[in-house]
């Protein structure tokens, strides 16, 4: 699935370098899709890939917990509801496999000190885009908004805690979401590259069952970040 999917995105790349000489360094480009924004509504997909984190406050000020962030792979889909020349209303329900090495430095073995946590999220997110106007066959845009997200993989329902290291958090969480992109206008779609910051609003953390657990019991709040790289075609 990688080596497809590196395969074709340096296949585009060939694509977009060969467009890109021809339509939008000369002087009088060839204008692309000319119209394509003017539609009430349109859809699309998305492929790309992300790295999710922990934000994560302490009751007593330590860096008990190192966290880093896997690359992950997103798809999904994209519905587009024109407003305004300038302004469009956007649902890009997503699912995102992610994971994250979390490390408790005051442990000296692997079995108490290291915690891999993987998730499965289907994203669900409300955007607005703010487009520029458009120059040519290049068109950028800035986009945020709110999203909702479940965990298929958060543990919430087990009854084994980190003692049997078995990590839990909450499986819903809310969000907000900041990016920025640019739309390219091909001959026959238009492809958007974008890069998006996701913010936890809640803590989603379910505590062990002993409040005292070194795993958690210093806790105060642990909220997600993530980074999105996603490729949209039209």
């Amino acid at each position: 699935m990688k080596k497809l999917f590196f395969l074709s995105l340096i296949c585009l790349s060939f694509q977009m370098q060969a467009q890109f000489g021809k339509n939008l360094f000369s002087k009088d480009p060839i204008i692309n899709l000319e119209n394509f924004d003017k539609q009430r509504v349109h859809w699309g997909y998305f492929l790309g890939f992300s790295s999710f984190d922990f934000k994560t406050d302490y009751k007593t000020p330590n860096t008990d917990i190192d966290v880093k962030g896997n690359t992950g792979f997103n798809v999904g889909l994209v519905g587009n509801l024109r407003l305004h020349e300038y302004i469009d209303l956007r649902f890009e329900p997503g699912l995102y496999y992610a994971s994250r090495t979390l490390t408790y430095k005051q442990f000296d073995n692997d079995r108490d000190g290291l915690r891999e946590v993987k998730a499965t999220y289907i994203n669900f997110p409300l955007l607005l885009k703010f487009s520029s106007l458009r120059t040519g066959n290049v068109r950028p845009y800035l986009v945020g908004g709110v999203s909702a997200t479940l965990n298929l993989s958060s543990n919430s329902k087990s009854k084994d805690d980190n003692l049997q290291q078995k990590f839990r958090v909450k499986p819903w969480t809310q969000n907000y979401e900041l990016g920025f992109g640019v739309d390219l206008y091909f001959e026959y779609f238009k492809f958007s590259p974008s890069i998006r910051g996701v913010f936890g609003f809640n803590d989603e953390l379910i505590r062990d069952n002993d409040p005292n657990s070194p795993w958690t019991g210093n806790i105060q709040s642990m909220k997600t970040r993530a980074i999105l790289i996603n490729f949209t075609f039209h």
